[in-house]
C-alpha cells in the first residue's frame, strides 16, 4: 500500500480510537497491531503533529511500574477533522468499489 495512502488511513484510525476513549501512545500502537502490522515510529509522529495541530489535548497519568504516560483526548476540532475524514473516506470508497464493479 502507498506509504502517504497508508498515513492517512492510519491517522483516521487513531483519531477514531481516541473518539471512543483517552490512550496513551503504546496502548494506540498495541490496538492497530491487532489489525495491521504498525510500529512506534509510525503512529508517535501523528500523535505529535495531530496535537500541535490542536485535535488532542494531553495529561499525564501516574504509572505504577514506569514513568507517567501521556494519554491523548480528542478535541472538538479533533472531533470535527474526524468526521470530515470518515466522510471522505465513505466517498472515496464508494467511488472506487463502483469502479471496480464495472458501473
Amino acid at each position: 500500500m502507498n506509504t502517504q495512502f497508508r498515513k492517512g488511513v492510519i491517522e483516521m484510525c487513531i483519531l477514531a480510537l481516541i473518539d471512543k476513549k483517552d490512550m496513551y501512545g503504546y496502548e494506540i500502537v498495541q490496538a492497530i497491531s491487532r489489525h495491521t502490522d504498525i510500529n512506534e515510529g509510525t503512529v508517535y509522529p501523528i500523535l505529535r503533529r495531530l496535537t500541535m495541530e490542536n485535535y488532542f489535548s494531553t495529561y499525564l497519568v501516574e504509572s505504577r511500574g514506569g514513568p507517567a504516560r501521556k494519554y491523548y483526548r480528542i478535541s472538538p476540532a479533533g472531533k470535527l477533522y474526524l468526521q470530515q475524514m470518515v466522510q471522505e473516506w465513505s466517498e472515496t470508497t464508494q467511488t472506487v468499489e463502483s469502479i471496480l464493479r464495472g458501473e
